[in-house]
């Protein structure tokens, strides 16, 4: 799995070629965290991405496929179900939602955590914490180099923080 670079004008650096991300697609992307869900049915998608507009209902269908072509979307077990990737939640991840790529009983994610804690808190910002043992793309990625953190889609660091760029890195979505 290759880690998505997102551009913040909304284009997705996908190899070495823009690909523009359209509000239907963010929207179907989104859904899976406004419902608190892993995997969602292509009824559900269509209900909430697509709303009531029976045309853009029908729209949910083709950038269904086209996020799953592009492995922002993966089918999951049964038949019209989908799950969304690591990559297909970077793609959408805003710009105080940090993640923490991490494993367990492992000191530096233990430090890392704990130096980033307080100042998320202080701007409202989001953790989400990733154990990579648990993806073995991400295993094979990060094995070495964890803590790995991201804030929004774009990697911060890797090994250690320093808490002043963290925190200006933050500073920076303010503005």
């Amino acid at each position: 799995m290759q880690i998505p670079r997102f551009a913040r004008d909304d284009n997705l650096v996908l190899s070495d070629r823009e690909f523009p991300m359209d509000e239907l697609s963010c929207r179907i992307l989104q859904t899976f965290d406004e419902l608190g869900r892993e995997t969602l049915d292509l009824h559900a998608l269509r209900e909430f991405a697509g709303g009531s507009d029976p045309a853009r209902r029908d729209a949910v269908v083709g950038a269904a496929e086209m996020l799953e072509r592009i492995g922002y979307l993966e089918t999951s077990g049964e038949a019209d179900f989908y799950r969304r990737t690591e990559d297909g939640r970077l793609a959408v991840a805003g710009p105080l939602d940090v993640t923490l790529y991490s494993r367990p009983k492992c000191k530096l994610c233990d430090e890392a955590r704990a130096a980033i804690a307080p100042i998320l808190r202080e701007f409202g910002g989001n953790l989400r914490e990733v154990n990579i043992d648990e993806d073995k793309d991400l295993r094979e990625l990060y094995t070495d180099d964890v803590p790995v953190i991201f804030v929004g889609a774009k990697e911060f660091g890797r090994h250690h923080v320093d808490t002043v760029k963290f925190r200006q890195a933050l500073e920076k979505t303010k503005k």
